[in-house]
């Protein structure tokens, strides 16, 4: 691997004549900038401002800006004489526990190589005393026109330098987190502990930029003229209003996923929980009664038929006794009647007679 740097380990007064190499590659894929009538790539030139004429690299040099807008030029020749003990150096300072480095202060990972023979003996005696301790080493090295923070840790038989910001550069997490009040149960971090549990570890070995894989595939179909492949369907699942449901759901797609039998166990949810759903009421106010009536009408189970047949049965039975009953009461009231019409109508009669007379 080509070295973009080269130097010495410094560390009390032991020195190690040593190489940086990237440890890191990108596998990203690069876009170029085209005229899309005709193709044709577009290309940014270098021009001079003064001179309105496009410039060589070897015309370009470096400046710095000052706050009134003059320019104050600087030299590669004045970079090298900075006054900067890093400046070929890799000077390290303390050693501390791994766990002491925030991983949001990681930046570039570097492998340093040992430069010549020579260095092999003090190269080999820094990995093996930071092996033996467990701690890692803290050093500042020049690279690229700045100072900057390492750390140096051992990867199977190589020692790594990671770039390290300063701890300036970190931004303070004001305002990030959510700013209301929440309250989480037991219940949800028992769940969300099984969940953790039954997606268990993995082996990053396995782990692959299915995006790139994909954008390979279309970059591949258009070179040969064909249509690139169809975009999968949107994965199935609706909007999911309980984090208990979605934990729990989550816990039997894991299971399902790694071969697990997914039995009826405590904390597994029931199948009306997938299709909940938010339906509003309308706006306008209904009656008690009325409200009272859909919602009868809604929880009667479409299930349990047998009963209802029954209910139904008895209901007819007790009205034909009902409609019996009545039948023979309106035949005696009428009976009733008819009698004490009959008595009546001989009294009206002789009163008529009496009045003729």
């Amino acid at each position: 691997m080509r070295s973009i740097w080269n130097g010495a380990i410094s560390f009390g007064l032991v020195s190690i004549p040593i190489k940086l190499v990237n440890a890191t590659e990108s596998h990203a894929i690069s876009f170029r900038q085209i005229h899309t009538e005709d193709g044709g790539r577009i290309r940014y030139r270098k021009v001079c401002e003064l001179e309105e004429r496009e410039v060589t690299q070897a015309e370009i040099g470096k400046a710095y800006e000052d706050a009134d807008g003059s320019i104050v030029p600087i030299t590669d020749e004045d970079l090298a004489h900075l006054p900067l003990p890093t400046a070929k150096t890799i000077d390290i300072v303390a050693f501390v526990p791994a766990d002491r480095i925030d991983p949001l202060q990681m930046e570039h990972a570097y492998y340093l190589a040992a430069s010549g023979a020579p260095a092999a003996k003090p190269y080999t005696l820094l990995r093996e005393a930071l092996k033996r301790s467990q701690k890692v080493a803290i050093a500042k090295f020049a690279l690229r026109g700045r100072e900057r923070l390492g750390m140096l840790r051992v990867v199977d038989d190589v020692i790594a330098m990671h770039g390290l910001l300063w701890p300036d550069e970190i931004r303070a997490p004001q305002g990030v987190a959510p700013d209301v009040d929440v309250t989480v149960r037991d219940k949800e971090l028992d769940l969300a502990d099984a969940l953790m549990d039954t997606l268990g570890e993995v082996d990053l070995q396995d782990l692959h930029d299915e995006y790139r894989e994909a954008l390979e595939e279309v970059i591949a179909a258009k070179a040969a003229g064909e249509a690139p492949p169809e975009a999968p369907g949107p994965a199935p699942g609706g909007k999911v209003l309980d984090l208990m449901a979605a934990l729990e759901n989550s816990v039997r797609a894991a299971k399902q996923s790694r071969g697990e039998e997914v039995g009826e166990e405590a904390g597994e949810p029931a199948e009306e929980t997938e299709e909940a759903e938010v339906r509003h009421l309308p706006r306008g106010k209904r009656s008690g009664a009325a409200a009272k009536k859909t919602t009868a009408g809604k929880s009667a189970p479409a299930a349990k038929k047998t009963p209802a047949k029954k209910t139904a049965a008895a209901k007819k039975s007790t009205s034909k006794s009902a409609q019996s009953s009545g039948t023979s009461r309106s035949t005696k009231k009428t009976a009733s009647t008819t009698k004490s019409t009959t008595k009546k109508t001989p009294a009206k009669k002789t009163a008529s007679r009496k009045r003729t007379a």
